[in-house]
């Protein structure tokens, strides 16, 4: 019981230390300078979890994903939604304002090893609190850019500066 009510007790004296940690400003929130270890764990492993536990609600993609018609669209609604500003492209650097943002925007050829077509959809769709993602379905674009957009991220790996270049280009002469 002794132990029950220890346990207890710092479990008080934490939340109250959390509490005025965060609450009283102590916690830095600006973007110049880095998270504490356990801040940034815990912002990762939520990410991470709510990708995971949503990635399914946007459905299943009205087309195939891996045609190559899709991840040319793909490519033209990335430059065209301004993607490429803050992820870089294929042959393309981001704006330097993207240098500023924490955490990093993520370098795609990890997500789209990482990620499911779904999770990266979701993730478009409705961006991520506290990075500078943002929800793109509140910007109006369509489910159908949405799933251009994550197929064109799951073929960044394998897309050449020249293809994008030229896919791109054609975007802005329409």
């Amino acid at each position: 019981m002794r132990l029950l009510a220890a346990v207890g007790a710092l479990a008080i004296i934490l939340a109250v230390f959390a509490g005025v940690y965060f609450f009283a400003g102590f916690y830095d929130v600006a973007a110049a300078v880095g998270d504490p270890v356990p801040v940034k764990w815990a912002l990762i492993r939520t990410r991470n979890a709510s990708i995971a536990r949503h990635e399914d609600e946007g459905g299943n993609a009205p087309f195939p994903l891996d045609d190559q018609t899709v991840i040319q669209q793909g490519a033209r609604d990335f430059a065209n939604a301004g993607c490429v500003h803050c992820h870089g492209g294929p042959g393309v650097k981001w704006s330097k304002f993207s240098e500023g943002l924490n955490p990093d925007p993520p370098d795609l050829k990890d997500v789209a090893n990482e990620r499911s077509a779904a999770g990266i959809f979701w993730v478009i769709k409705n961006g991520i609190r506290m990075t500078g993602m943002p929800s793109f379905g509140k910007a109006g674009l369509t489910d159908d850019q949405l799933w251009h957009l994550a197929a064109f991220v799951k073929a960044i790996p394998k897309v050449s500066d020249a293809d994008y270049r030229t896919w791109t280009a054609a975007s802005a002469n329409p």
